[in-house]
């Protein structure tokens, strides 16, 4: 832990309510999540604030639309994000709305500190105009064709296919989103913000806020193009504030939307004590503000705004942390395809622990796009989450549970296994404070597979049936969930509701980032129960099926002789390895197997008399049916199915594993 506290805000973009939130929006709010719950777990005094994206043009026609007003809308909307971030396990100390008082006021002492400097001026300029409509157009609410490229159908502020950036005015053939019409230019009076004039200042601000070095690269590219002052304005009718001292002049979305940051703070600061509203915000305080946001929005957070901050008399961000876009299976997500997965059609069909892990071990801190490839998703989940670190625990609890009334050892037998455990905390810190999430992730799975190495080399299960070894077994199972622990501690901010779970079930109120550190001996553990279950392929196509904008192809029709996908899913393929093989006294084709599966020995009889013999069997790896429901037959109890193909008698062949393989492993 830290010697001394950092006092730390955190802030993630705000969500725009005129639509639903999606995997997309996940990213960053998991990002942030995992990020500022690691600062908590280390001990810091980490604030994280959000507010919805409440005003602006598209939120006006969008309530005109369905015939509600704009208030009405973002209220409906805001609650579903909230709703999603919630089940999501994104603990927000404070989540508030752009169309506030607080935000008002804020935004209001900005724009006047500005305007008492000069930082804000007037002219008089022409725009497109829907006589329609009657308004004046966004720059997104006209489409044209690219003056630069020549391509059709772009916005009326950049091109999709070149890049280039322009006003509606440079548009070819420019027709107004709303109605279809041509608009026509009028004058109207504006208000801009001199940013062509904080370029020194700004390059000094980027020095100190250690950016990616994308983002500086791409920065370097508007410097040389040269900073254009901002308009800040928009024309009457528009959902926002109004500009002081004006009839018909709002704020434009963009000046008061980043103000959501200091204003949800502030929001928070009026129900609490213990928090300084200056000391965040203002100049010469020893306080860190962070903004993780999307690469889509790096000129607004970090040109416009920390120019704002600085000529306003308000403290600049400590960085600016930018993610990249989300891919659905290597492609942009669609509707069509099933890809554009709203949050909660997600968790109508899955955990969202899965979702907070896989993102986390996709993550890095660059703006490289990150993919959620659905198959990649199933599979890693189930094999780290489940049949690796749950895993751990699953295999040592019963012992405990069961032989020694729920007591921990009092001592660990190889403390210098669990020291290289409790060392990794340093390296995983500095991963996760670097948001190299991804790089913490792999750590904490190699130590996963080192924990259940030292569980399959110590076969509990065997030594559990020798009386005089039970101390050993009560040994083994402490180092077991002491590791298992450890890796808890570690994942706590990546998965914070299975986490809570573990540390329950290890009868801990709390947890520190020193836990991991400090062995657990002595005391007594509550009764195991599942942590997390396993990701079912069909719960990820239904939730694919639910998500498309137009009907699938047809279900595939069944007959009597036939089987579902489904059910074929049902069949647990484990690894397994012969301990035992003998014949079966009055059965000519039979051999009794001894089975270790990992977490358990099993007794199997195989038809495989005529192709083996038995002592070439032991120690040889097969793949067994885990899930098949006992058999009793005339020789006793068949617990499982061994796989094996060919035609019969001397020609029958085991199925095995690739090498490497180890007793308990799920075969995909």
């Amino acid at each position: 832990m830290p010697p001394q506290s950092r006092k730390i805000l955190v802030t993630s973009a705000l969500p725009y309510v005129n639509g639903h939130p999606h995997m997309g929006h996940m990213v960053e709010y998991i990002q942030t999540d995992i990020w500022v719950r690691f600062q908590k777990l280390r001990g810091n005094s980490c604030i994280y604030v959000c507010a919805s994206d409440a005003h602006g043009t598209p939120i006006m026609l969008k309530a005109r639309e369905l015939g509600i007003s704009p208030e009405e809308l973002t209220e409906t909307n805001s609650k579903e994000f909230v709703s999603a971030f919630e089940d999501f396990d994104v603990d927000f100390d404070n989540y508030h709305t752009t169309h506030s008082p607080e935000n008002e006021a804020l935004t209001i002492e900005m724009y006047e500190a500005l305007r008492a400097t000069g930082d804000i001026y007037t002219k008089t300029i022409e725009q497109a105009y829907d006589e329609k409509e009657g308004m004046f157009l966004p720059d997104r609410f006209v489409k044209g064709t690219c003056p630069r490229c020549k391509t059709e159908d772009q916005y009326g502020d950049a091109c999709e296919n070149c890049g280039a950036t322009y006003t509606p005015a440079d548009l070819i053939d420019p027709v107004s989103v709303l109605s279809g019409t041509t608009p026509v230019k009028r004058e109207s009076e504006h208000y801009f913000f001199r940013l062509s004039e904080y370029g020194p200042r700004l390059r000094d601000w980027i020095a100190e806020a250690t950016l990616d070095k994308n983002v500086i690269a791409k920065l370097e590219e508007w410097f040389e193009a040269g900073l254009q002052d901002w308009d800040i304005s928009r024309d009457a009718p528009y959902f926002g504030f109004r500009i002081p001292g004006t009839e018909d002049k709002y704020f434009y979305v963009w000046l008061d939307a980043p103000v959501g940051y200091p204003a949800s703070f502030r929001h928070l600061c009026d129900r609490r004590d213990d928090l300084d509203f200056d000391e965040y915000w203002r100049p010469g305080h020893d306080t860190e503000l962070y903004h993780f946001i999307g690469k889509d929005i790096m000129y607004f957070h970090t040109l416009f705004w920390p120019a704002v901050l600085q000529g306003a008399g308000f403290r600049t961000p400590t960085s600016v942390f930018a993610h990249g876009f989300l891919t659905v299976n290597g492609q942009k997500m669609s509707k069509s395809r099933g890809t554009f997965i709203k949050a909660r059609t997600y968790l109508d069909n899955l955990d969202p622990s899965h979702l907070r892990y896989y993102y986390a071990a996709k993550l890095g801190p660059t703006i490289e796009d990150i993919d959620l490839n659905l198959e990649d998703f199933t599979a890693r989940v189930n094999s780290d989450l489940v049949g690796k670190l749950v895993n751990i625990a699953s295999r040592c609890a019963g012992f405990i549970n069961k032989r020694f009334d729920g007591q921990l050892g009092q001592a660990l037998p190889e403390p210098k296994l669990f020291a290289e455990y409790a060392d990794a905390a340093q390296t995983i810190a500095r991963h996760f404070e670097a948001r190299e999430y991804s790089k913490a992730v792999r750590l904490i799975m190699s130590l996963a597979d080192k924990a259940n190495r030292y569980i399959d080399e110590h076969k509990p299960w065997a030594m559990i049936k020798d009386d005089s070894r039970l101390d050993e077994v009560q040994a083994v199972c402490t180092q077991g969930l002491n590791m298992f622990r450890s890796l808890m501690v570690y994942l706590a901010p990546v998965i914070p509701a299975v986490a809570g779970d573990a540390r329950e079930f290890l009868g801990e109120e709390a947890w520190t980032w020193q836990s991991a550190s400090d062995p657990l001996l002595g005391s007594t553990i509550n009764k195991f129960k599942p942590l997390l279950t396993r990701v079912e392929p069909h719960q990820v196509d239904r939730m694919v099926e639910q998500s498309k904008e137009t009907a699938g192809e047809p279900d595939t029709v069944a007959d009597d002789n036939t089987i579902s996908i489904d059910d074929f899913m049902k069949v647990d393929l484990r690894i397994a390895r012969i301990t035992d093989a003998s014949p079966v006294e009055g059965a000519d084709k039979l051999l009794e197997l001894k089975l270790d599966v990992g977490d358990s020995s099993r007794t199997v009889f195989a038809g495989i008399k005529a192709a083996y013999e038995p002592d070439s069997l032991v120690g040889r790896h097969v793949i067994v049916v885990a899930n098949l429901a006992p058999r009793k037959m005339r020789f006793g109890v068949s617990e499982g199915m061994v796989l094996a193909a060919g035609p019969g008698g001397e020609d029958i062949f085991l199925l095995s594993p690739d090498d490497g393989a180890e007793p308990g492993m799920r075969v995909k």
